[in-house]
């Protein structure tokens, strides 16, 4: 038979078919832990830190949308846009082309003239952050013209030390807050949310590594982080909590002016706010007159801002879509994942300091005590990794650990960045322009992070057995450093 006698429909089905064989055969390492057939062999099979949990559900999706050719951002991204909107409870989300992106974004919306003037951010105002984590919560502040103000780290938790947070604010210069939830751990809502009120500063959440997360304020129901600032920010490159391959997101929680400047900046800096392929939403698109532009000049080509074109393709929203029908189920795999580590490494208190979710005052086996009790505020991480924070006295260092780790076929990271000022860029900055970032304080915390800290996985793609290696090779690896016969790094 031709393919002039084969209808589009049934071609279209058959692809499809074919697609979801072809992943069924060649993906199997992908799948959700639950649909491994593939036996593990310790020592031999990679155990990473994290990767991309997918069935022939995304592979499907992704080609019937390649089908269609539109490849721009489109229904599908229209599609995504409202659904995380829906399942974060905000106003809006507008997906972008990686969550560094993102971040730049939405650091870009706090400079726009559209924003109140006494309130705007402008050059050598200041953005107060966590001195330990991912160098791209930070640096759209710098590319803004902007200054970060360095607040430590809680070794414990990996977030800010909230106590600095009055030490670093300065009257009318401090205009915002930004922070990300470290290792899917929330920071200090709380806290934050109560000092970004006093003082009336923007708060952006840095929600990248943190999608599932959840907070309590005291006496009141959890809500999804990334829905506390002004503005969040998401990634969906492959180790996070849903992957698009590359992607992110902005997410508006409650004020809707920043819909409108959030798309200008992320498309090319435009006045105009018409969906992709669509004309004349406004209904005036000849009938404005802005700038020093002649009355009437078309609309689609007025800019407002100095923007960027940072949007992912259409195609990845349709993955992106399965993932986030399975973002509930692979929240409860980093969670059962963690608790399966933290019970397993229990009889390690010798050699590490154990990540404990905000406000929580000690693990008691099963869960969490908390501080000040049941009706105090809580933090339920969907966890990005499981933090070990190698202690000061322990027969070996984070370096080594993670050698022995990498050398067993185990995969580990570091705290991101670790102390970012010591990192060359900053130290550059620094010299180029010593005014270009303040500290407060000496850093302590983030300089532990930086130099004790590595984490492993818990992403919804581990196996049990795979977990069991991991507390089975670190066990053995401080056993036989306390008998003194670890080489030196």
């Amino acid at each position: 038979m031709s393919f002039s006698e084969h209808s589009e429909p049934a071609l279209t089905a058959e692809i499809l078919r074919l697609t979801r064989l072809r992943t069924t055969l060649a993906h199997e390492a992908n799948r959700p832990a639950a649909q491994r057939e593939t036996a593990f062999v310790p020592g031999v099979t990679p155990v990473p830190y994290a990767a991309r949990v997918f069935d022939a559900d995304e592979v499907e999706a992704a080609v019937k949308s390649s089908l269609d050719f539109w490849l721009t951002l489109g229904v599908e991204g229209e599609a995504m846009e409202r659904e995380l909107a829906a399942y974060l409870n905000v106003k809006r989300s507008l997906l972008v082309n990686s969550g560094s992106s993102a971040n730049l974004l939405a650091i870009a919306a706090l400079t726009s003239a559209k924003l109140p003037a006494e309130k705007r951010l402008r050059p050598g105002d200041e953005v107060i952050t966590c001195a330990a984590g991912f160098p791209t919560t930070v640096t759209p502040i710098v590319q803004h013209g902007a200054v970060p103000v360095f607040i430590d780290s809680d070794p414990v938790t990996g977030n800010a030390d909230i106590t600095q947070l009055e030490a670093a604010f300065q009257p009318g210069r401090t205009k915002a807050v930004m922070m990300a939830h470290a290792l899917g751990n929330p920071f200090d809502l709380t806290a934050v949310t109560k000092f970004c009120h006093a003082h009336d500063l923007y708060l952006i959440e840095d929600n990248c590594d943190a999608l599932g997360s959840r907070y309590a304020f005291a006496g009141q129901a959890a809500q999804a982080t990334g829905t506390f600032g002004d503005l969040s920010t998401q990634s969906f490159y492959p180790p996070h909590h849903l992957t698009m391959g590359e992607g992110g997101a902005v997410n508006i929680a409650r004020d809707m002016r920043f819909k409108v400047i959030v798309e200008s900046f992320r498309d090319w800096g435009r006045d105009c706010w018409c969906g992709s392929g669509v004309d004349n939403t406004c209904g005036k698109r000849f009938g404005w007159q802005l700038g020093e532009l002649p009355e009437g000049y078309d609309h689609k080509y007025i800019y407002s801002h100095l923007g960027y074109n940072l949007k992912p393709l259409d195609l990845q929203a349709a993955i992106g879509r399965v993932q986030l029908r399975r973002l509930a189920a692979f929240g409860e795999a980093r969670r059962r994942n963690w608790q399966r580590l933290r019970t397993g490494l229990a009889g390690l208190h010798d050699y590490f300091e154990f990540s404990l979710p905000t406000h929580a005052q000690r693990w008691n086996g099963a869960g969490f005590d908390w501080a000040p009790g049941p009706g105090g505020p809580q933090a339920d991480p969907s966890w990005f990794g499981f933090m070990l924070l190698v202690k000061d006295d322990a027969p070996f260092t984070a370096v080594q650990l993670t050698r022995h780790l990498d050398e067993k076929k185990i995969g580990s990271r570091r705290l991101f960045g670790g102390n970012l000022v010591r990192q060359p860029a900053f130290v550059q900055l620094r010299r180029d322009n010593p005014r270009a970032f303040r500290t407060v304080g000496d850093l302590r915390g983030a300089d532990r992070l930086m130099r004790s800290a590595l984490f492993v996985g818990v992403y919804p793609g581990l196996t049990a057995p795979m977990i069991d290696y991991v507390i089975e090779t670190i066990g053995e690896f401080c056993r036989v450093a306390a008998k003194g016969r670890i080489s030196p790094p």
